[in-house]
């Protein structure tokens, strides 16, 4: 069975940090590029940041870029992604998805499996 399974989701104040992980169920996922969405209530889902398959190059939206980094462990087929000077506006259900290419991407059709989301809640 094919999984990716979000954690680390909570409730913090503005200027905290919070980090997700990402579990996969297949070692295949170590070849794949990685991202990290985010949905907020009554918006479409948005991306956040991409990793490549062996960590060595990623890509942020303007939103986020200087506050979050995504890294990937492939021993633990695990992806992180740490959250610094969250803002209210960063409050979302955020998901990781796989690639099944190796290179980064910034499109959500690009990404074939999805996990099931974790709230992230900043509060003011």
């Amino acid at each position: 069975q094919v999984q990716l399974v979000e954690s680390g989701g909570g409730l913090v104040q503005a200027g905290g940090s919070l980090r997700l992980s990402c579990a996969a169920s297949e070692r295949t996922f170590r070849s794949y590029a990685m991202g990290w969405f985010r949905q907020a209530p009554g918006k479409e889902r948005e991306f956040v940041a991409t990793i490549n398959w062996s960590g060595g190059n990623t890509g942020y939206a303007d939103s986020v870029k200087g506050r979050f980094t995504i890294s990937r462990d492939n021993a633990k087929i695990t992806v992180y992604l740490q959250m610094s000077s969250l803002k209210p506006e960063d409050t979302a259900v955020y998901y990781c998805a796989a690639s099944i290419r190796a290179t980064i991407s910034t499109i959500l059709n690009e990404y074939a499996y999805w996990g099931q989301g974790t709230q992230v809640t900043v509060s003011s």
